[in-house]
């Protein structure tokens, strides 16, 4: 890529990247970690153009959040649990649990169901920016959020 392109890019880009990296990892200096990282390899290879930049940049990043993950199994370390000293104990504990349960239930849950409704919740993309993840159409990954949402919701319910 060339150089005033890329530095256009990561103008454009970086904020909405870095957002989508934190919204993985909620680890600050690891979401600008994996941000630099993607810009790097980004600078490094080039562009095609079958998706938005952003959304390539998503994809990088996803692949190295998930890079992370497999070597901090590997080194067998546990993620630390976010806290939120605004909340009472009680309502932490309940939050957490409802946390957990809901990442217990988007591991057991079925492809593209999980990683559309991660997407969209957590690493908080729009339905167009799915889409063009998965090479779908808009409409796919509005349905395919909305069947995710429901089936999540049942199984919390069981």
């Amino acid at each position: 890529m060339q150089s005033p392109d890329f530095e256009k890019l990561y103008n454009a880009c970086y904020m909405r990247v870095y957002a989508y990296a934190l919204s993985l990892c909620k680890d600050p200096p690891l979401a600008e970690e994996l941000t630099q990282h993607a810009f790097f390899k980004a600078m490094l290879s080039s562009f095609k153009s079958t998706s938005e930049e952003f959304t390539w940049l998503c994809a990088i990043v996803k692949n190295l959040w998930y890079d992370e993950l497999r070597r901090r199994k590997k080194r067998g370390e546990l993620s630390e649990s976010l806290t939120d000293d605004s909340l009472g104990v009680e309502e932490h504990l309940v939050e957490q649990e409802t946390i957990l349960r809901i990442h217990l239930i988007l591991s057991e849950l079925e492809e593209p169901y999980a990683q559309v409704f991660s997407l969209r919740v957590f690493g908080e993309l729009s339905y167009k920016e799915i889409s063009a993840l998965f090479g779908k159409t808009e409409s796919w990954a509005r349905v395919t959020y909305h069947r995710a949402r429901i089936k999540i919701l049942q199984r919390l319910e069981e």
